[in-house]
């Protein structure tokens, strides 16, 4: 009996033993059935998830995004919408200058005549008419030299009748006569079908009405001509009487010469460009020019002098590419002068202020700069911010309603459900992209604030996003919500929002993370496009997607790859980052996996 005692003792013992090494094993390694036993379900999933490398990779990616986005932001010492200049020189437009084809009027003192009465005097003209009316006026046109008309009003003083070579005249004045002169003058006006002739100083008007003719004294209303008079003094109009009567001395031919309130004036011209002289005693100054070319500073802040305007319209008469003027310092500069149609480009290099646009990378810009002479690093620090905070808040916002929507629809079913699923089915039906891109334009058509278009364009995604979200919760909530532990839940007294909310959602959990993480880089992709397509985050805003759409040509794709390249890449291991992530959470939560 000792020795039967005494055997089953050592048995006993030596079990103990063997139960004690199968846990603590030389290595202390314990194999994946014991793992199950002692490990929690989500050190599991954390065990499972480290295991795989490409997710690991993937996690990697993604901290170094956050990392170079927000915190990058804060170490780099240049602001997202700092411009980088430099002072350089470049060719830079100064004047242009513009052949004249079109009348021009200028206005008598104390008349009356605008943009309306002077399209009445074009379409006068253009039909052959030698009187038109405005404003119940009747206008006379008086041709005096080719492209050179005066606009009078006249002033009814006598009525002619004139059969078969008998002319009688009477006046519509009491005391008013004709004398001989005037009445041949009439009598030839009318055999030679003229519409105004001089007598003296006196000019008169000759209108048809029937078969008797009025005769009128002129008053003076405008001039329309093709040629512009620049005078020295910029600030002051030479007025009305001043270029009345040097148009007129210019197209008589006779002598280039007139007087004007008591001044006397010489004429030089030199093709198709008239320099007008003020004479005072032995001194001779210049005080117009005229031609057809009407000369304008494109900087409003430049003052052309009727000496510059004399140089440049001879050179262009000249036919010449370049003319040299000295500046206000003495120093020659030359102008070179381009044509385009009938407009003539005046440029000279002058030092100023440049953008540092597609600036090569160096020491100071890493990835150089973009072509608003931005510091590209810097841009893309700051784009991949509004890029995932867009994401994060999207995917955030598209999940809150998949679970309300889904765990309504879930558990009541019925018509709760019927109607929530053709919402869904509503949804699905709509074309994502095209309904982004129309909501886009119309934003761009509203005008909408940079800042508030992003609020909006996070708030459309999110709204655009969610029925997938809702038709994975509701199936799952379907087959969960006959289990044993809802039928306890119900039985114990606890409410609606408490079973849904607390008890099915959880066990949804697991599956909507992994849909979050592989939706992020979805709406990433989306951001991306509607940036590139100018849809999207607006300048001078940035997200990855509108620095990639700041390069639009050929040449800059070629010549700037520096811009482009770099944000194509955060695009793509960003999405490639959250992919890797969203498929390693999806095996880690998989209770079939081994690994």
């Amino acid at each position: 009996m000792d020795k039967d005692k005494m055997d089953k003792d050592r048995e006993n013992r030596k079990d103990k033993i063997d139960r004690i090494t199968e846990y603590t094993d030389i290595d202390n390694g314990l194999s994946d059935v014991q793992r199950v036993k002692v490990l929690s379900p989500g050190m599991l999933v954390v065990r499972r998830f480290l295991r795989n490398r490409l997710a690991i990779i993937g996690f990697v990616i993604i901290t170094f995004m956050f990392l170079f986005s927000f915190v990058g932001g804060l170490l780099t010492p240049y602001n997202e919408t700092q411009v980088f200049r430099y002072i350089g020189t470049m060719s830079k437009e100064y004047v242009s200058v513009t052949i004249n084809e079109e009348f021009r009027f200028t206005v008598a003192e104390g008349m009356s005549y605008g943009n309306a009465a002077h399209a009445r005097f074009i379409l006068a003209k253009n039909r052959g008419d030698s009187v038109f009316t405005h404003n119940d006026d009747e206008y006379h046109i008086i041709q005096e030299a080719e492209d050179f008309y005066r606009v009078v009003l006249s002033e009814p003083k006598a009525r002619i009748t004139y059969i078969r070579g008998v002319m009688s005249v009477t006046p519509l004045e009491n005391g008013l006569s004709f004398d001989e002169d005037v009445q041949n003058a009439i009598r030839q006006a009318i055999e030679t079908e003229q519409t105004s002739f001089i007598v003296g100083e006196e000019q008169y008007t000759l209108t048809r009405q029937g078969r008797d003719y009025v005769l009128g004294t002129i008053e003076d209303v405008a001039i329309e001509s093709l040629l512009i008079t620049d005078g020295v003094n910029t600030n002051k109009d030479l007025g009305f009487g001043f270029k009345l009567a040097l148009e007129k001395a210019l197209r008589s031919g006779d002598s280039l010469s007139f007087q004007f309130e008591g001044d006397f004036y010489e004429i030089e011209e030199d093709e198709n460009v008239a320099s007008v002289y003020k004479v005072t005693g032995s001194s001779r100054e210049q005080y117009a020019l005229i031609s057809q070319m009407a000369v304008q500073a494109i900087s409003p802040d430049v003052v052309l002098t009727i000496e510059f305007k004399t140089a440049l319209e001879k050179a262009i008469v000249d036919g010449e590419r370049k003319f040299t003027y000295p500046d206000d310092a003495g120093n020659a500069i030359v102008y070179d002068i381009n044509r385009i149609n009938n407009v003539y480009t005046v440029k000279t290099e002058t030092r100023t202020h440049l953008i540092s646009m597609h600036e090569q990378p160096s020491s100071q810009h890493w990835l150089g700069t973009d072509k608003h002479g931005m510091d590209v690093l810097t841009r893309l620090m700051y784009g991949g911010r509004i890029s995932l905070m867009i994401g994060f808040l999207v995917v955030l916002l598209e999940t809150a309603l998949g679970v309300v929507m889904g765990g309504l629809a879930g558990y009541f079913g019925k018509w709760v459900d019927m109607l929530i699923m053709r919402i869904v089915d509503v949804f699905f039906c709509i074309p994502f992209l095209p309904i982004l891109i129309i909501l886009g334009s119309v934003m761009d058509k509203l005008d909408v604030d940079p800042q508030k278009r992003i609020y909006y364009l996070m708030l459309i995604l999110g709204i655009m996003s969610w029925p997938g979200i809702a038709r994975m919760v509701r199936g799952q909530i379907l087959s969960l919500r006959e289990q044993e532990f809802m039928l306890a839940a119900e039985a114990t007294g606890l409410s609606i929002y408490r079973r849904i909310f607390k008890h099915l959602i959880p066990n949804v959990i697991p599956q909507l993370i992994v849909l979050a993480t592989l939706g992020l880089g979805g709406v990433i992709l989306y951001e991306s496009t509607l940036s590139f397509l100018g849809l999207g985050v607006k300048f001078p805003f940035a997200s990855w997607g509108n620095i990639i759409s700041g390069v639009s040509t050929a040449y800059e794709m070629t010549n700037f790859w520096f811009v482009w390249i770099p944000a194509g890449l955060l695009i793509l291991l960003t999405v490639l980052g959250f992919n890797f992530v969203g498929d390693g959470l999806r095996d880690a939560f998989d209770p079939k996996m081994k690994r």
